[in-house]
């Protein structure tokens, strides 16, 4: 089966961008929360004296200043001396083992926008994926000697990768692509860089559903789109991109299953932005503020979700699967904490007037799990045998 070749980052990729945080995150955090702090007791000291600033004062600051520099220096060397090896090609690349496909996906996940402007060898392309590569859209009789008439595309969420879709399978004996391969299926795996927009993502998901749909070995007569968190948020915007461009895709699609997607936000996301406002109101703490600011795009997005401006595609039937911690989905821990990330409200689509994003669409709730339980639980796969036939 002809895969993509060998190519992307390298571990010294890897170690110069973590170089390059270390300057930006660790010592200049260090060193201006050193500062504010200084300027805050050399103040006070200065008020009651009624003097001016004192030797000792000056020279902790020399010294303080210098140390700084210095290691800020050392890093940016590093960081560019890396960059510099990687650039011939020397080195084990990322992609050539899980652990590394791990921490590609999750650095794009934080800063993945960033990355695509700064460093693009490091930023993840969408693709279907099949044994930890890329399969080439142009060859999939190759890839899918298989292949029915009969798609099931899964788009897994934030900082995550196509592997998380085996989590739990030890619990289950299969996995949800597996069950459904079984009953004339075929399952197609996507990865992402989930630091990009909504909207971005949206394009480039739509941009690829249509290959893929085109270059089929076969006719495909059914396609089903499965999303994991952010991955069900994509699909939705992947489906209002192609409604706006009339893509042919869109009429193959019909079914939509998402499992804990924050469609109307993510109380974590809008905690991490009040708190990186609130950090930054006073001097001393306003460099862990700009910690909690690199977060990517794809985190902001997660703060409002998809409101009722991005309809459902209208030939599909949505599932929507939310899970709490509790038993009972009324209990009050289970409604104000959800699956840890995710409350269900949010997961069905549903705000607090009633009002819905998924006029019949079939909810589902998924008791005494979390957000990751979600991957290939047995009330889940109970219900898919239902929903995909």
């Amino acid at each position: 089966m002809p895969l993509a070749p060998p190519s992307g980052p390298t571990y010294l990729d890897a170690l110069s961008l973590l170089s390059e945080v270390a300057d930006e995150l660790v010592v200049r955090s260090a060193r201006d929360t050193h500062e504010a702090w200084a300027d805050r007791v050399h103040g006070v000291t200065r008020r009651v004296t009624g003097g001016a600033s004192s030797v000792p004062e000056r020279v902790h600051r020399g010294i303080a200043g210098a140390v700084y520099a210095g290691v800020s220096a050392s890093l940016r060397a590093a960081s560019v001396g890396l960059d510099r090896a990687a650039a011939t090609g020397v080195g084990p690349r990322l992609e050539d083992g899980p652990r590394g496909r791990f921490v590609s996906s999750a650095v794009n996940g934080l800063i993945g926008d960033r990355l695509l402007r700064e460093r693009p060898q490091m930023a993840i392309p969408m693709a279907v994926r099949r044994d930890g590569a890329d399969v080439p859209l142009d060859d999939l009789g190759a890839a899918f000697p298989a292949a029915t008439g009969k798609v099931v595309v899964f788009l897994h969420g934030l900082c995550e990768n196509e592997s998380y879709w085996d989590r739990w399978r030890e619990r289950t004996g299969t996995t949800y692509g597996e069950a459904l391969a079984a009953r004339g299926w075929t399952p197609v795996f996507l990865r992402a860089n989930t630091g990009l927009g909504l909207r971005e993502n949206g394009v480039a998901l739509s941009a690829l559903l249509q290959r893929l749909v085109d270059g089929w070995p076969v006719e495909v007569d059914r396609v089903a789109l499965v999303g994991h968190s952010l991955g069900g948020l994509v699909v939705r915007a992947a489906g209002a991109v192609a409604t706006e461009a009339a893509a042919p895709w869109t009429d193959r699609v019909g079914d939509v299953v998402t499992l804990g997607t924050p469609h109307l936000g993510a109380p974590i996301a809008r905690g991490i932005g009040h708190g990186s406002r609130g950090l930054g109101v006073l001097p001393e703490t306003a460099a862990f503020g700009r910690v909690l600011d690199w977060r990517s795009v794809g985190v902001h997005d997660l703060v409002a979700g998809l409101a009722h401006d991005v309809p459902p595609l209208p030939h599909a039937r949505y599932r929507l699967v939310a899970a709490t911690l509790t038993r009972s989905q009324r209990h009050p821990v289970g409604d104000v904490v959800g699956d840890l990330l995710v409350r269900p409200r949010s997961a069905y689509g549903r705000d607090r007037r009633g009002r819905t994003l998924f006029p019949g669409g079939e909810v589902l709730h998924v008791g005494r799990t979390d957000h990751f339980g979600l991957l290939n639980h047995p009330e889940v796969h109970r219900a898919m045998e239902r929903w995909l036939p």
